[in-house]
């Protein structure tokens, strides 16, 4: 079972950036497609990026779209979300998460239930 740990998060002005990284505990990290959530108190968990295990395939919602960048390296079993032009609302708990996929796919996945593994979050602040 994989272990996911999220690392990065932290303070940062509007119209600045942070880099989180989701580091995982597999050797074979490659065949894990993986992506980002985010969430608020009283709010649910919102989709934010998303990476196929082979790493050529990204997705993006609007909200974030030409701002936030996810990238990953398989030789370090690591995934990054470089987040620019920081906005008040990109505030809340950023999660990382992981699926199986039998191998190097270009499957990408964007909602909550078809991540079975997920990391503990890091904390992401960015004030006005």
């Amino acid at each position: 079972q994989v272990q996911l740990v999220e690392s990065g998060g932290g303070l940062a002005q509007a119209g600045g950036s942070l880099r989180l990284s989701c580091a995982a505990s597999e050797r074979t990290f490659s065949s894990y497609a993986v992506g980002w959530f985010r969430q608020v108190p009283g709010k649910e968990r919102e989709f934010v990026a998303a990476i196929s295990s082979a790493g050529g395939r990204t997705y993006y919602p609007d909200s974030v779209k030409d701002r936030f960048t996810i990238s990953r390296d398989n030789a370090k079993n690591t995934v990054n979300l470089q987040m620019n032009s920081l906005k008040s609302e990109d505030t809340g708990d950023y999660f990382c998460a992981a699926r199986f996929t039998f191998g190097l796919t270009n499957s990408i996945y964007t909602t909550r239930n078809h991540y079975p593994y997920w990391g503990q979050g890091t904390q992401v602040t960015v004030s006005s």
